[in-house]
């Protein structure tokens, strides 16, 4: 289905858990900032399987109750300034995680299974903060051999960017394949494009293995531009000068409602070209 970036963002009620990709990635940063014009409240972030500027800035927003990720950074920017003074506040609860964690969680949900097994974390101080991660003997073991079991997280939505829709509803995310796993394992994903495309790409050799099948994805708005200030594959670049003002602005609360009134809350935004 075709929409509009603002009919995605009524979609996504208050209280909702919402995966978002890393920076790097494609984050659907028109979308994020519709959600904040439209007062969204109460969200439950999961970052996949870190999280950045969309992440920061729903929190300075006032739009997160919680957030499970492995990390919270803007890369060359600095660290993320909303999200270390909500922390320091008490204004969010956090759950920690690492990025294997992360990706398995959500390969159990995409799996159908109740959860899979991880190693990495055994030993480390993140275990003494998730009750709700297990560790058992292994059961295939006749030796001592502790596993640890990590439940299936299954968010109520994905959202993501991406360059393009076919008319069949396929959208192509090149090597993005955490967002695959993003869409396989919510239970709706709401995606914001550059353009839309004639034909199949399934059809293509060459699209076809990069590739999030119609079947996943609820809804489709086209926006130009959608990922920025972040970047877009080889399209356009991360606006390193606009992250690192924003940076700066939302080091303190009166700077960071200054950013919003300048690049979120007007119906007509600036977008850099």
């Amino acid at each position: 289905m075709i929409t509009t970036v603002e009919e995605l963002a009524e979609r996504v009620p208050s209280g909702a858990s919402v995966a978002l990709p890393p920076d790097n990635s494609l984050v659907p940063c028109e979308l994020v900032r519709a959600l904040i014009r439209r007062d969204i409240r109460g969200l439950r972030l999961i970052g996949v399987p870190v999280s950045g500027y969309a992440t920061d800035l729903l929190i300075g927003a006032g739009a997160v109750a919680e957030l499970e990720t492995s990390a919270v950074t803007l890369g060359e920017a600095g660290s993320a300034p909303r999200f270390l003074a909500a922390l320091a506040q008490g204004r969010i609860k956090v759950f920690d995680a690492t990025c294997p964690a992360m990706h398995a969680r959500l390969q159990a949900a995409e799996k159908g299974v109740p959860f899979l097994p991880l190693r990495g974390v055994l030993g480390s101080d993140i275990l003494a903060h998730r009750p709700d991660w297990k560790v058992i003997q292994n059961p295939f073991a006749e030796s001592p051999d502790p596993i640890l079991l990590l439940p299936a997280l299954c968010p109520d939505f994905g959202l993501f960017h991406a360059p393009m829709v076919d008319a069949e509803g396929n959208v192509w995310v090149g090597r993005r394949r955490e967002l695959a796993t993003i869409a396989h394992a919510s239970r709706r994903s709401l995606v914001t494009v550059e353009r839309r495309m004639p034909g199949n790409f399934l059809e293509d050799e060459r699209l076809a293995p990069g590739v999030i099948t119609a079947p996943y994805i609820e809804a489709v708005a086209v926006a130009q531009r959608g990922a920025w200030p972040l970047g877009l594959f080889d399209e356009y670049p991360a606006d390193s000068a606009h992250l690192m003002e924003y940076a700066k602005l939302a080091r303190s609360e009166e700077g960071f409602r200054t950013y919003l009134a300048r690049y979120v809350l007007l119906s007509e935004h600036v977008v850099a070209q």
